[in-house]
């Protein structure tokens, strides 16, 4: 039997493609083992999201090839669909696929061992204008699993590559999206987390049909507990779509709403699509249907030309807009971007003083939004084993991190705890019971008879 062996680089998309991709090994007869190991086959899936992305990237290319020089070395993902030229160089690659025709990995792999030469199967990504279906019946580690429901992006912002590794944006198909969640829920999984490179815009490229009447349609699945929209910008929370989560008894109580600046002349140079005073009242809105909401942001500091005003400017709107988290990140140059050409760039240790600044910032308002459920009894979903024995740590809905003394056997359970201790970046908790199983029958059988 041949073996394969995976290493994922990059982002929640990268990890689903590479699930759906172990799929086809799998139907295919492949046994997986893990990528420390000596396999047939080696496939790496890229990140391209900074240089540092593509230097990770051939440094694990090079590792397999090293471990095994007679396995056949396939590389795809978002460096591959870029740089493919780059990738052919390197000696010991054999399969170069990008973002799409990733059903085509294994005839290529059959076509290698036969003609012995290295196959580019790199195609133009802007011209594709059809979502590739690819199914993910299960996660092989995960107690959450995702849901891609659309590819690409159009927005083009001035700091990004992303566009260009993943093409325009195309959303799947409802149909299949609502038949895979109804398939996860059977396997088990009682919180999906609906991703994607760009998820709030699932639907822009559809007829008649859009990203609420989605949500509306995954209401409907029988046993599914929670819906989680992985990230959404501020222009896509409609009103339609707050009123869709505000009716829902499903979606969780936490969005993560890209900011990257609070100063509107720095996401003009960012070619962001809003400004200050939309996303605050789109916060104000969502607050008020969803009183506990927790809103976790990402933040690119030290943009070219960010002034001491302009860093100010996105320290105030953070302050006073309480997010919950956030993802902080000195601004890097990627090459091929208009912002990597722009003439004023920021002093490196200008930018690591902000970057400390905001992440202190960050620390202080997730203890203070923590510290609001102190005491109160949260649904909790336990994904892994804690450090010691006989402890667990999950996530509540609202994406409270919490550890609590519990067997095994709850992992991928719903159960309730009182938080004792409210803190951050871990709260702990009591358990208090396990939900209520009859809705779960189908799913719990299922997995029994495994």
């Amino acid at each position: 039997m041949s073996t394969v062996a995976f290493h994922t680089l990059g982002c929640k998309v990268n990890h689903y493609e590479t699930e759906a991709i172990w799929q086809l090994f799998k139907d295919d007869g492949y046994e997986r083992v893990d990528f420390e190991q000596n396999a047939d086959v080696y496939v790496i899936n890229t990140c391209t999201v900074t240089n540092t992305g593509d230097k990770k990237s051939r440094q694990v290319i090079r590792r397999a090839i090293r471990r095994n020089p007679e396995a056949v070395i396939c590389v795809t993902g978002c460096y591959a669909q870029t740089s493919s030229a780059e990738i052919m160089d390197i000696p010991g690659v054999d399969v170069v696929v990008g973002t799409q025709d990733r059903n085509k990995l294994l005839p290529y792999i059959e076509e290698y061992k036969t003609v012995r030469q290295p196959i580019n199967g790199v195609t133009n990504i802007m011209k594709n204008r059809t979502y590739e279906e690819l199914d993910v019946p299960y996660f092989t580690d995960r107690t959450r699993a995702s849901l891609k429901i659309q590819e690409g992006c159009n927005n083009f912002c001035t700091f990004c590559i992303i566009p260009w590794a993943r093409g325009l944006m195309r959303s799947r198909d409802p149909k299949e999206v609502v038949r895979q969640a109804a398939q996860l829920v059977e396997a088990g999984y009682q919180e999906i987390v609906l991703t994607g490179i760009h998820t709030g815009g699932y639907g822009e490229d559809l007829k008649d049909y859009n990203l609420a009447q989605l949500l509306r349609d995954l209401e409907t699945i029988h046993g599914l507990k929670r819906i989680r929209i992985s990230s959404i910008e501020a222009s896509q929370l409609t009103d339609e779509v707050i009123d869709v989560i505000d009716q829902s008894n499903k979606v969780v109580r936490h969005l993560h709403i890209p900011l990257q600046s609070g100063s509107d002349t720095v996401l003009k140079r960012m070619r962001r699509k809003y400004t200050m005073a939309h996303f605050s009242e789109r916060l104000q809105k969502l607050h008020a249907i969803m009183p506990g909401l927790a809103v976790t942001s990402d933040v690119i500091v030290g943009f070219p030309g960010e002034t001491a005003e302009e860093f100010m400017e996105t320290y105030d709107f953070i302050e006073a807009h309480k997010f919950s988290e956030l993802h902080v990140f000195p601004y890097s140059m990627r090459t091929g971007t208009p912002a990597a050409r722009m003439t004023d760039q920021i002093d490196e240790a200008v930018k690591n003083e902000r970057v400390h600044r905001l992440i202190s910032l960050s620390d202080q308002l997730a203890k203070e939004y923590a510290s609001q459920f102190d005491g109160e009894v949260l649904e909790v979903i336990p994904e892994e084993k804690g450090s010691e024995d006989g402890v667990l740590i999950g996530y509540t809905d609202n994406y409270l991190k919490v550890q609590f003394a519990g067997s095994e056997q709850l992992i991928g359970e719903i159960v309730k705890v009182k938080i004792t201790e409210a803190g951050y970046p871990l709260n702990y908790g009591q358990f208090v019971k396990v939900m209520p199983k009859e809705q779960q029958k189908g799913a719990v059988a299922l997995i029994a008879g495994k």
